[in-house]
């Protein structure tokens, strides 16, 4: 989803979506999937109807309900800016450069219900340089991991 960004916090599209949207992929990204609100089934519903193989998440930063991984008929790939396990969740790539990881790099896995759980099919490496920032990190991994 957008999130707030930047010294006014106005809503900023991610990198992912600029991307997808400049290209004419189309985007989901509702607010949550509950089964026990209107608009969770409408999500529900849309992702339904798209008859899908796979769905692919980068960056998405909600834990997505059974219901919607059993959607697509291959299931969901979660493409993620560390080496997991080891760093699971939200702001990975800060944690690994905070805690002076000498390499990080991109897991692919197949998403299971959890955070960042599922098995994992690919990962590449990515040294950190010590003039590395959170941002040129960022910038690194998401190239191997759109090539990936």
């Amino acid at each position: 989803p957008d999130r707030k960004a930047g010294r006014g916090q106005k809503l900023t599209a991610s990198a992912v979506k600029q991307l997808a949207l400049a290209h004419n992929i189309p985007v989901y990204q509702p607010l949550h999937f509950k089964s026990s609100t209107e608009e969770g089934l409408a999500a529900q519903a849309e992702l339904k109807a798209l008859n899908a193989d796979v769905m692919v998440v980068a960056a998405y930063g909600l834990i997505l309900p059974q219901v919607v991984l059993d959607t697509p008929k291959y299931g969901c790939l979660n493409i993620h800016g560390s080496l997991l396990p080891r760093w699971r969740g939200a702001a990975p790539i800060q944690r690994a450069i905070a805690t002076g990881d000498r390499e990080t790099g991109v897991t692919i896995m197949k998403m299971a219900a959890g955070l960042d759980t599922g098995d994992m099919m690919y990962k590449t490496l990515c040294p950190i340089e010590a003039s590395d920032t959170s941002a040129s990190l960022h910038d690194k991994l998401a190239i191997q991991g759109a090539t990936a």
